[in-house]
């Protein structure tokens, strides 16, 4: 039944149109802006806090560029870094992990993308200034565009709450999404992934989504939570 649940209710893939933007519109706008080619800049930098979308905007703006026809990739390690098309849009996710051998990959291939046409999207969880990255590489980060990803307010975590069940076709009442924000994890990723498992238990319990189903499945999780290894 689980694999049956999970096969009728996909999660959405991370989109410029499902990111609530709340105050980050003029981060979405410009990142719109560089996918249908109306941007002048081609090197744009996000940080923020985790769960503040960061590694949402660099993964939809990947997929945005390529539904435009363009090529696109999301550098996963070093070998694609190095690999890139100097025309590409490359994202780049989590830079403050970056190994010091990833680092040179990741500062060469900033060059050879202003050198060739490319544009690059980066994320990290500080700003350039405040990373621990070689010195030329922040340097390089902070040259473009940087945007901090701002974290939302509940009302925007209820937005994207009912709009992530609108999409899974999840019939979601503003109160279960309330008992969410006030009962579970505050992270958007944790709420949306509560979310998605509600959507399960529901569809393999056969029983209406309620508080008092909601209830159980945070009550179990806690369990097995608190359960010694």
């Amino acid at each position: 039944m689980r694999q049956i649940a999970l096969d009728i209710a996909p999660a959405p893939a991370p989109t410029l149109a499902n990111f609530v933007a709340g105050r980050n519109a003029e981060l979405l706008a410009a990142l719109r802006a560089l996918v249908s080619g109306a941007a002048g800049e081609r090197s744009y930098y996000l940080w923020g806090d985790a769960g503040s979308g960061r590694s949402h905007l660099v993964r939809a703006v990947v997929a945005a560029a390529r539904a435009h026809g363009r090529t696109a990739l999301l550098c996963a390690d070093a070998g694609m870094l190095r690999e890139a098309p100097d025309d590409a849009l490359v994202g780049v996710d989590d830079v403050h992990l970056l190994a010091p051998a990833a680092q040179i990959d990741l500062f060469d291939l900033y060059n050879r993308l202003r050198a060739g046409g490319g544009a690059l999207v980066a994320a990290g969880n500080a700003a350039p200034a405040q990373l621990a990255l070689r010195a030329d590489l922040a340097t390089r980060l902070a040259s473009g565009l940087t945007y901090r990803v701002h974290v939302l307010s509940d009302e925007e975590k209820k937005t994207a709450l009912l709009n992530h069940a609108g999409e899974r076709g999840l019939p979601l009442a503003p109160a279960i999404a309330d008992f969410l924000l006030a009962h579970a994890r505050r992270d958007l990723p944790s709420l949306l992934g509560l979310l998605d498992a509600l959507d399960r238990h529901a569809l393999e319990t056969r029983r209406a989504i309620t508080i008092p189903l909601l209830r159980e499945l945070l009550d179990a999780e806690a369990s097995n939570q608190n359960r010694p290894e």
